[in-house]
């Protein structure tokens, strides 16, 4: 049976099931309820996202299988403030407000991706959204939680992959097909949980195909895209206690559409998560998670089949986190420490980019929230780490590094009226250089540059202010952002307008094929605004109908006349109506794209643009939740669309129409 023929039996299988849209309406006052208090990422304390002074953003399941993309990215491309870095299908890190690479951090269930995707932007994150249950989006001081290469967010997948509830049926199961004809895309993924006593065991399993995909006018060469995946994890309840394991296997294969080559990755991740009571009121719960991953990579030659680069990362990372009741002024706090190692090698072409270097880290946290009266909190969190790295410079002198990034924050929460909640947040975070800004060291042919690092750079801090604000009464509901981020020692890098050989031998002008660019610091400033506001337009016995509204701002220059940052997003503003019933959901959206003059040196503006995306969904049996078939169109205009903040947006147009359609069956 050839590969199109499974994914069209699979498909035809779940739609003889039908898909769950889990947006019913006897399901919509539970939804709204589990994405309010189901907030792991954020804090400790509460688990629930409107008592944070920080706003945290939430995509569910139904969002992420409409989406279709390959990436974590892509499932968020209607969070106000977030863009992918789409160098390529299998490649679209996700950029928050401006910030990418060493300042976000990509997790799994609250431990890192284990990749090298901070190494260079054609380097994909080994997490499909097809295995993810919901992913929560993370920025301000809330990142504390997770180190200093979180310094501007953090994006976590989180999966069912290590059991942390017993399932109340025996087995559960869920099966998914998804086909767009932009790239004749056809995916197809299933989840199972089931229960054996005090036993939770869960298995997954995924595949995707795309070929390249088209654009207004052609097609995008080498931007195709397959991939597949699987797990299998348990866990034993007793009592309200667990500890579980998993196990993932994960592979893809997809094209750099600014290249010839094609990337092929693999990697293997172990996982554990446990959790236990404490000794009473005070000392509540202390939990441990760990995880351990080989990941490699090969950059491939297609005509000749020949291995030019290969990259290998072998990690892992651990985490402990206590958990405490009232304490004296405090209502609630915790403490935890953190353990990090990674150990980095590339060879062939790879090797004359980035010698091996080794990362290994220590970390102290801790939250805290304070009652200020009846309505409002004070929260307050602190961490303080010790990052040792080595590596060799261009110098070829080897090095190492100690730095002790000491980070801070302080928060008002205020509850203002029923209807009206305002946040303050103070944050002072610091960050340690990474690998690739200290350590690099000649050709990436992936984005096409040719870099430098510097072994002598210090740590960079971000001071920062932001306030929010929520709103929610009857039919109108509004939460957005106003932020100010000053950096002592910003850390990027520029491109100096030369461009080089292989052998880095560099001439003013662009005969060469690889451009310079050279990692320095200097002070920046950031600032900007993000919000999405709703308006009930109506309720009837079958549905609601429903206006969105979302826009976001970022500027970001160099002090004293410096010039811009490199590689920032524009603003966006996009409005949508949505009817969410419980036989029938709908809607449009449309979303611009604003033209980006505001470039730095040897970077190009970036054009305007307009998304046209819509969406229908069917439940063929509406007193039955886990019956849906979906439609969703993108681009439906067919507009030409480049990335500003993508390295390679002159070469790489975005995806033209797609029209998707959506099977899911939970039984």
């Amino acid at each position: 049976m050839s590969v199109k023929t499974a994914y069209v039996a699979a498909s035809a299988l779940a739609a003889t099931f039908g898909l769950s849209n889990a947006r019913a309406a006897d399901d919509n006052a539970t939804k709204s309820k589990e994405l309010d208090t189901i907030v792991v990422s954020a804090s400790p304390i509460t688990q629930d996202r409107n008592y944070l002074a920080t706003i945290v953003g939430t995509v569910d399941r139904s969002q992420i299988l409409q989406s279709g993309g390959a990436s974590l990215a892509d499932a968020l491309v209607n969070e106000p403030g977030v863009l992918g870095t789409s160098f390529a299908a299998g490649a679209s890190r996700p950029v928050i407000r401006g910030f990418d690479a060493n300042r976000v951090r990509v997790l799994e269930n609250g431990i890192g991706s284990f990749d090298v995707s901070d190494v260079g932007p054609d380097h994909g994150v080994p997490i499909d959204p097809l295995s993810t249950q919901r992913i929560e989006l993370v920025r301000g001081a809330a990142t504390l939680r997770y180190g200093s290469q979180a310094i501007g967010g953090v994006v976590n997948a989180i999966d069912n992959r290590v059991p942390e509830t017993l399932p109340e049926k025996s087995v559960n199961a869920e099966v998914t097909a998804g086909y767009g004809s932009a790239a004749d895309s056809r995916d197809v993924s299933a989840l199972v949980d089931a229960r054996a006593g005090d036993f939770a065991i869960h298995a997954d399993g995924f595949g995707r195909r795309a070929d390249d995909y088209s654009i207004p006018g052609g097609t995008q060469p080498n931007s195709h895209i397959n991939g597949d995946g699987y797990s299998l994890g348990g866990s034993y309840f007793f009592g309200d206690d667990h500890i579980g394991v998993g196990a993932v296997h994960y592979d893809s294969t997809y094209g750099i559409p600014s290249d010839t080559t094609y990337i092929d990755m693999k990697q293997d991740k172990q996982m554990l998560r446990s959790s236990f009571a404490g000794a009473g009121d005070t000392f509540k719960r202390v939990t441990f998670d760990a995880g351990n991953a080989s990941y490699e990579h090969s950059e491939i030659d297609p005509d000749t089949g020949e291995v030019l680069s290969t990259f290998k990362d072998n990690e892992w990372d651990a985490r402990v986190e206590s958990l405490f009741g009232k304490t004296g002024p405090f209502s609630g706090s915790a403490l935890g420490a953190q353990f990090q190692n990674r150990d980095f090698s590339a060879l062939g072409e790879g090797a004359n980019y980035l010698l091996p270097t080794t990362t290994r880290s220590q970390a102290l946290f801790a939250f805290g929230e304070v009652p200020l009266g009846k309505s409002v909190r004070l929260q307050t969190g602190a961490r303080v780490e010790r990052v040792d790295i080595s590596g060799t410079p261009a110098s070829d002198v080897p090095t190492a590094r100690t730095f002790t990034p000491v980070s801070g924050s302080l928060g008002l929460v205020l509850d203002a009226s029923a209807s009206t909640r305002l946040g303050l947040t103070l944050t002072s975070a610091a960050r340690a250089p990474a690998q690739t800004e200290l350590f690099a060291r000649g050709p990436h042919d992936g984005p096409g540059t040719f870099e430098t690092g510097d072994p002598a750079l210090d740590e960079e801090r971000a001071n920062s202010l932001e306030g929010t604000l929520r709103f929610n009464h009857e039919r109108v509901g509004f939460e957005g952002s106003l932020w100010y981020t000053s950096f002592s020692k910003y850390i990027f890098g520029e491109l100096t307008g030369r461009t080089c050989d292989d052998e880095g031998v560099c001439v003013p002008d662009d005969s060469q094929g690889l451009k310079e660019l050279n990692y320095r610091q200097v002070d920046a400033t950031f600032r900007g605004a993000e919000g999405k506001a709703t308006f009930g337009l109506g309720d009837t016995a079958n549905g609601k109908l429903q206006l969105d509204l979302l826009a976001d701002y970022v500027r970001a220059t160099i002090d004293n006349g410096g010039g811009n940052v490199p590689r920032i997003p524009p603003y966006h503003v996009g409005v949508g109506l949505h009817w969410d019933g419980t036989r029938f959901d709908g809607g449009v959206t449309v979303r611009y794209s604003a033209k980006q003059d505001d470039v730095a040196f040897a970077e190009t503006p970036t054009d305007s643009f307009t998304s046209v995306d819509a969406h229908f969904g069917w439940r063929p049996m509406p007193q039955h939740a886990g019956l849906e078939l979906a439609v969703v169109g993108r681009n439906l205009t067919n507009t030409v669309q480049r990335n500003a903040v993508a390295l390679n947006k002159d070469d790489v147009i975005l995806p033209g129409r797609d029209l998707r359609v959506v099977v899911r069956a939970s039984f």
